[in-house]
């Protein structure tokens, strides 16, 4: 994957940069090597976040069960060959 980071120093002389894909990757470093390893931790832990936001809010809905009855059945029949078919 390729990410563009914009890059601004400051005053002091540091770098402070941010993922545009990923707003929530800042980092800083004394110098531009430091920054980059930063920020590569940086985007490291936004797409972790990301993926575990995405499993918690998405593949859990998913995994619901649920018994589906034939008209008329009142309760499950353990053998599918006794069901009545059912035709649309």
């Amino acid at each position: 994957m390729e990410f563009t980071i914009s890059i601004q120093q400051s005053e002091n002389g540091w770098f402070a940069g941010q993922c545009e894909q990923l707003p929530e990757a800042i980092s800083q470093g004394k110098d531009m090597d430091e920054l980059m390893e930063n920020i590569y931790s940086a985007i490291t832990e936004a797409l972790e976040m990301r993926q575990e936001d995405y499993i918690a809010n998405h593949i859990e809905e998913t995994r619901t069960r649920r018994i589906l009855y034939y008209p008329n059945e009142k309760k499950r029949i353990a053998n599918p060959l006794k069901r009545k078919q059912v035709y649309a």
